[in-house]
């Protein structure tokens, strides 16, 4: 089944990392949501048949950012009265300061059963570096009002890597981590995205050999304590692996809503079935301009059968499962084991029956063992 993606561009400041579209128009809010309303209407209703958009085959939302929660308790209704209902999963990204009784009471009577909460580091001088709005504190007390809620199936997203940042520094984020007894964790490297104002500031990337025992530390860890490591950066309790970012690694169809937001999608016209995607413009206003006139803002591209092979291989050996050789034709299969063979020698990728998956050791350099298999 196909998840749906919104993005909600609007954050009350933005954090010096990050290189997703954002806005700090909040003035904007109400515009948007209609905008990404009437982008439902418009790919569900004459789209329909040619983009393979049904209402009924949707398993998953995600509404991402961006910071989901600076949108209002009406502005949230909406959306979800205008979208697909569904008995899946259905994510917001919160962030800890946005965290109150009454928005989880809110929170609590909209479809939405999984949170994913930005939280980074629990060290406020990090969190201030990094210009986040809330404090470590903040995270528990966000924690504990969404269990009382009633939300059992929570995520946090942490970060490693910082500057002058020490193994024992990480140990302690990871320790605080496990003590939220939370369902889901993912755990990304500080990386020094073009354009953005870390790069501005000539910080340098972490240390590489310091950035390899810190990830090894934290698959230690949290494989210590139950959790799965079912993808790159991403681990889970048994049973809460995120559905809905697992269908991007697993060659499941999405649809994309809102400015800057990519679909993956089967076109069912023409000469048969033929995978494309989609992206739309990253431009607030044109993107609500475009769609006030009835037009989708974004561009496609239909994939080829080398775009298809080479996506398949950057996306399914993110994966514990890896990639499914037998998914492949004849001749992307003999190439792809070709290229393979001296990884597999040099324990980099390992093969367990027509699946190659990355071993612990090819996990961390997974760029460089994907990049030499795919086709140019």
């Amino acid at each position: 089944m196909a998840g749906i993606y919104i993005h909600i561009p609007f954050c009350q400041s933005r954090c010096i990392y990050c290189g997703f579209y954002s806005t700090t128009a909040l003035d904007q809010r109400q515009r948007y949501v209609d905008a990404v309303c009437k982008e439902w209407l418009l790919r569900s209703g004459k789209n329909n048949e040619e983009d393979g958009t049904n209402n009924e085959c949707i398993g998953t939302i995600y509404l991402g950012g961006g910071t989901p929660s600076q949108l209002t308790d009406s502005q949230l209704r909406q959306l979800f009265n205008t979208l697909p209902s569904t008995n899946g999963e259905v994510t917001i990204e919160v962030n800890p300061d946005d965290i109150s009784v009454p928005y989880v009471e809110m929170l609590s009577k909209l479809p939405v059963n999984r949170i994913s909460v930005g939280v980074q580091t629990f060290a406020d001088q990090r969190l201030h570096f990094l210009h986040r709005r809330h404090t470590a504190k903040q995270v528990t007390q966000a924690i504990s009002l969404l269990r009382d809620a009633g939300f059992r199936n929570i995520s946090v997203d942490l970060m490693y890597g910082f500057p002058h940042e020490t193994m024992d520094d990480w140990q302690y984020d990871i320790d605080q981590a496990l003590a939220l007894r939370v369902e889901h964790i993912s755990a990304y490297c500080l990386m020094v995205e073009e354009g953005t104002p870390l790069q501005r500031m000539g910080i340098k990337p972490c240390d590489e050999e310091l950035e390899r025992q810190m990830y090894y530390t934290l698959i230690d860890r949290l494989s210590e304590d139950g959790y799965e490591h079912y993808e790159i950066s991403n681990f889970a309790k048994p049973g809460y692996r995120s559905r809905h970012n697992s269908s991007y690694w697993n060659d499941i169809p999405y649809i994309g809503l809102g400015a800057a937001a990519h679909s993956y999608q089967k076109a069912t016209k023409g000469n048969g079935p033929l995978m494309y995607r989609s992206w739309n413009v990253s431009d607030i206003r044109q993107y609500m301009e475009s769609i006030e006139q009835g037009t989708l803002p974004s561009e496609r591209e239909v994939l080829d059968e080398n775009t298809r092979y080479n996506d398949r291989v950057a996306t399914a050996l993110r994966t514990s499962d890896g990639l499914d050789l037998s998914a492949l034709s004849d001749r992307q299969r003999r190439y792809c084991e070709q290229e393979a063979t001296p990884f597999l020698k040099d324990g980099l990728l390992r093969q367990e029956g027509n699946c190659l998956i990355l071993t612990r050791e090819g996990l961390f350099v997974s760029d460089m063992v994907m990049s030499s298999l795919i086709l140019v």
